[in-house]
């Protein structure tokens, strides 16, 4: 049996790769045969039968992949799984791009799209679980007999309906402060500027409280938002400091998700600045990347991003010297429709910048939507997907090589000195890479660990 098995393997090894080829795409030995003639031999013929024997199969490949549902033990870390107060449902929806987790908490059940959007959650609920341990303490109960029943009529609607509060999820909230503002300060009743006083105090109060609690004070999170307005207003009611309010808590707690260095950056920022600075700042940011102002105004006043959203995708953009094209990123960036969304440009964002500042400085950003390309001073041309697991899907197979093609065909490179990288936030399915490799995609996953980003 040796013997017989070495022999076809030497007159295998003879062939040319595209006679093996079509050797083992063809269902009989009869095609082999007339495919290979004259030089086919009986060796090569009996090497075709064994390896069918062994399940070897003849026929065609798939060429795309079926999205289908993970298990979230088999990939999210322990602390993320599971906590004191949580629990992500085992089933974990994909559809090709993104996961889809549905947790359960002891404060009700959270469905969330994408894995930084989980880890946000995760110290969403950790925080809702200090807060509602802090209305326990003395410090919220004397703010609330320090209030005593007096009329604040703006004030108590926003304790009611936390989505519309003044540090909850924006819609035109630079407008909102200015409105309040404006007609308070202009009422002939003296004691309505004692409520924008209070007013402005109870939004200071709650950007400090989400600071030290590391989550996001704009978050959608509507348990979040209520917590965090109770507080708030006890704090600017009963006249206490924020420290003296978070008493309850013990000191500072350790963060199971901790926050990189840019995201304790940023939530510092948030809670410096009322949403109008940020406004004006974000603007200035904006203006220094070349974006018109028209552009500017319609993006700043866009309902589907929030201030944290805002000053993520400014900052990154202000910070890329030299870089041409920016505002065809927010002209995209108009096109939005829900949070998910918004987290993907803002995140396209911080890729370019991570790229700019520690790869190689970006010399131009060109759309293709929904693709970004990026053209960067070492003849790579970036393109920032912020996607957790992407699969060589149908639809993929149809967009992407037809997006590549058509960046190619409008920036032309006779020498062909342009390098393609795809900078994903999670990671590509080992078809999607192959595949990707057959248009010189080159893929570089987790990106997180090379760039700091923000959840």
């Amino acid at each position: 049996m040796g013997k017989r098995l070495r022999c076809p393997l030497r007159s295998f090894s003879l062939l040319k790769q595209a006679d093996v080829a079509k050797v083992v795409s063809k269902t009989s030995f009869i095609q082999a045969r007339d495919i290979l003639r004259p030089r086919l031999t009986v060796a090569i013929a009996t090497l075709y039968l064994v390896l069918s024997g062994f399940g070897v199969q003849a026929g065609p490949q798939p060429t795309v992949e079926t999205p289908t549902n993970r298990q979230a033990s088999s990939f999210l870390p322990a602390a993320i799984l599971s906590g004191p107060h949580h629990q992500v449902q085992e089933t974990v929806v994909c559809d090709g791009y993104m996961h889809h987790f549905t947790v359960d908490s002891a404060f009700g059940v959270f469905h969330v799209t994408g894995d930084a959007a989980l880890r946000k959650l995760v110290r969403e609920i950790r925080a809702i679980a200090v807060l509602s341990k802090v209305a326990m303490g003395a410090a919220y109960v004397e703010g609330i007999k320090r209030y005593g029943g007096q009329p604040l009529e703006f004030g108590l609607n926003l304790i009611t309906d936390p989505l519309d509060t003044v540090a909850g999820v924006p819609k035109g909230l630079a407008q909102l402060f200015q409105d309040i503002a404006t007609t308070l300060s202009s009422a002939t009743n003296p004691s309505e500027d004692g409520m924008v006083a209070m007013l402005l105090t109870m939004s200071s109060a709650k950007r400090l409280i989400g600071r030290d609690l590391d989550v996001d004070v704009y978050s959608s999170n509507a348990v979040l938002q209520n917590e965090l307005n109770r507080l708030a207003w006890s704090v600017a009611l009963g006249n206490l400091s924020v420290s003296i309010a978070l008493i309850p808590v013990g000191g500072t707690v350790a963060q199971v998700v901790s926050l990189t260095h840019a995201g304790q950056e940023l939530n510092c920022l948030m809670a410096d600045h009322p949403p109008a600075r940020l406004r004006q700042r974000n603007q200035i940011k904006l203006e220094s990347a070349g974006v018109p102002m028209d552009l500017i105004t319609r993006f700043l006043d866009h309902p589907r991003y929030t201030p944290r959203h805002y000053t993520v995708i400014a900052t990154s953009l202000g910070s890329m010297d030299g870089t041409r094209g920016s505002a065809s990123l927010i002209y995209s960036a108009l096109q939005v429709q829900d949070e998910v969304s918004a987290n993907f440009v803002m995140q396209v964002a911080e890729i370019l910048r991570g790229y700019h500042q520690k790869v190689a400085p970006v010399r131009e950003i060109m759309v293709e939507p929904p693709m970004v390309f990026a053209r960067a001073a070492n003849d790579t041309v970036v393109i920032p997907l912020p996607v957790d697991y992407g699969m060589w899907t149908e639809r993929a197979g149809q967009m992407l090589p037809a997006l590549l093609e058509r960046y190619r065909n409008r920036n032309y490179d006779p020498a062909g000195v342009n390098r393609f990288e795809m900078w994903v936030t999670g990671t590509l399915t080992p078809m999607a890479k192959q595949q990707l490799s057959k248009f010189r995609v080159r893929v570089v996953e987790n990106v997180g660990t090379r760039i700091e980003c923000v959840d």
